[in-house]
């Protein structure tokens, strides 16, 4: 037996597609992480003053501001107008650059 050659048909060439152009994006710039504005009023720096005499009396020792803010979870902006507070009533003292309760 003789064997059948099959041919293919060459497909109809396909109508180029005009390409695209890419266009690169640029990256986003990035955005320097926005601080919160807080205000300052009585309240606002009672409740600043609680949280760094909460701060200070869980540590039951000296601290500077920066572990002061970061034991009470707040800015160290924060910090001190809870710091100014708690000194104008006299319940800190300081020693070696580092403050505690009196």
């Amino acid at each position: 037996m003789a064997e059948k050659k099959t041919t293919k048909k060459a497909a109809a060439p396909k109508a180029e597609e005009p390409k695209k152009a890419t266009v690169k994006k640029a990256a986003a710039p990035k955005k320097a992480a926005e601080k919160k504005a807080f205000v300052v009023n009585a309240e606002n720096a009672g409740f600043k003053a609680g949280d760094v005499y909460q701060a200070l009396a869980a540590a039951e020792k000296a601290l500077t501001v920066k572990e002061i803010a970061k034991a009470a979870k707040i800015s160290e902006e924060e910090t001190l107008l809870g710091l100014g507070w708690l000194f104008k009533e006299g319940k800190l003292a300081t020693a070696d650059e580092k403050i505690t309760l009196a």
